[in-house]
């Protein structure tokens, strides 16, 4: 009796662990939909030499334990394609369709490799997704602009590929954009309207986007924006005014036209890149300016140079319409080695007060050639400058005129 006993428990115990077995196995199987989706993504990509990120995809065990898989109860909800690792070699391929299947995946990135053809139009279909980024690959075609279907979006990064077209406007609607980076494609038409008030980030440069931009197309949340070599026209004192959390901004290499708004340089800015457009006008900062590199070079600035701008680290002046005397203050930042660039020639400057014995410290940089005055002492300039010391008489006294 008690042997028959012992057996009974033994058995129970034995059916509980099978029990047990079963619920987990229940838990773990993926969706056979995200399962199919998955040996879809596998068969359209492949390691590229070196590369060993599909080693552990093995369609015989859990899924979920895949190299860049991550999944929450039965469902895939992120995919890192690739080895993450600066210098890993990427993967080559293109971007399955199946890829919209994963319908609770909130996050896709694949890291930088050979992945070509087109963006998946069914990517829209991923109503949670909030972060997208395959960048430096070979992505070509247009944006979809059905990816303005994916309201939960917070970052945008297609940036380092081929990629042509518009950007669809129906991406500016988004309201959860805090990241959008687009750089470095070969896209084209007008910048449209961003309507996300979270926006932190919007990189657009080098690309071929034309256009003006409306003074309330982008949100005052903006910290970060970047333009820089496009073709863009227009003024934009009115929408730089607003953006007062800027810390960082490249307009350079672009058509942008009218005044350079003084309340700009009291933003929270580090690095300011104007340089290379059609701005003009006098500059006046309303206060003394604590942005570490000023570069409003090659413009049709004019007008006197403010001395607000003599606590700049590196300060860029160059080749604009800037007219009479240096202010003191340049002067003895430049020989306290407080001002280390400080470029201003190919202007109609007519005098610097300095000592033609002063030494200018090796940390800084002084060029003050072909303006309307002889350099007072010689310094070294940028190979750009030129070899002329002063700017001809005639165009100097036309100016006055």
């Amino acid at each position: 009796m008690e042997k028959q006993e012992r057996m009974r428990v033994v058995s129970c115990a034995l059916f509980l662990v099978a029990l047990l077995q079963c619920r987990f196995l229940a838990v773990a199987i993926l969706d056979p939909l995200d399962f199919l989706a998955l040996q879809s993504i596998r068969k359209s990509l492949n390691d590229l030499p070196g590369s060993n990120f599909f080693a552990s995809w093995d369609f015989t065990s859990d899924p979920c334990n895949f190299a860049g898989v991550y999944c929450e109860s039965d469902k895939v909800i992120a995919l890192n394609l690739g080895d993450p690792r600066a210098g890993a070699p990427g993967l080559t391929g293109r971007i399955d369709p199946a890829i919209g299947k994963l319908s609770a995946l909130a996050e896709i990135s694949i890291v930088p490799g050979r992945i070509f053809g087109l963006l998946p139009q069914s990517i829209s279909q991923l109503k949670d997704l909030r972060f997208l980024a395959i960048s430096r690959n070979f992505i070509s075609g247009d944006i979809p602009a059905t990816l303005g279907q994916l309201r939960s979006l917070k970052t945008l990064d297609l940036s380092y590929n081929q990629l042509t077209g518009e950007i669809p406007r129906s991406i500016g609607t988004l309201p959860e954009l805090t990241n959008v980076i687009l750089c470095r494609n070969h896209l084209s038409g007008s910048v449209p309207p961003f309507l996300s008030q979270v926006l932190t980030r919007l990189d657009l440069k080098h690309n071929a986007l034309t256009g003006s931009l409306a003074p309330d197309s982008l949100p005052p949340s903006l910290q970060s924006l970047s333009l820089s070599w496009n073709q863009l026209t227009g003024p934009v004192d009115r929408l730089l005014s607003r953006l007062d959390q800027l810390n960082y901004l490249d307009l350079s290499l672009n058509q942008f036209t009218g005044p350079i708004p003084g309340r700009l340089f009291s933003f929270p800015i580090t690095n300011l890149q104007l340089e290379r457009n059609l701005f003009y006008g006098p500059v006046q900062p309303f206060d003394q300016v604590t942005i570490s590199t000023v570069d409003i070079s090659h413009n049709m600035l004019s007008g006197q140079i403010s001395p607000m701008f003599s606590t700049v680290q590196n300060l860029y002046l160059n080749n604009n319409r800037f007219t009479g005397q240096v202010p003191a203050s340049f002067v003895d930042r430049l020989l306290s080695a407080s001002i280390q660039i400080l470029y201003l020639q190919h202007n109609y400057l007519t005098g610097i007060t300095i000592n033609p014995t002063a030494e200018i410290p090796l940390s800084s940089s002084l060029c003050l050639q072909y303006n309307c005055m002889v350099p007072p002492l010689e310094t070294a300039c940028p190979l750009k400058a030129g070899k002329q010391k002063t700017r001809p008489t005639s165009q100097c006294n036309e100016w006055k005129g």
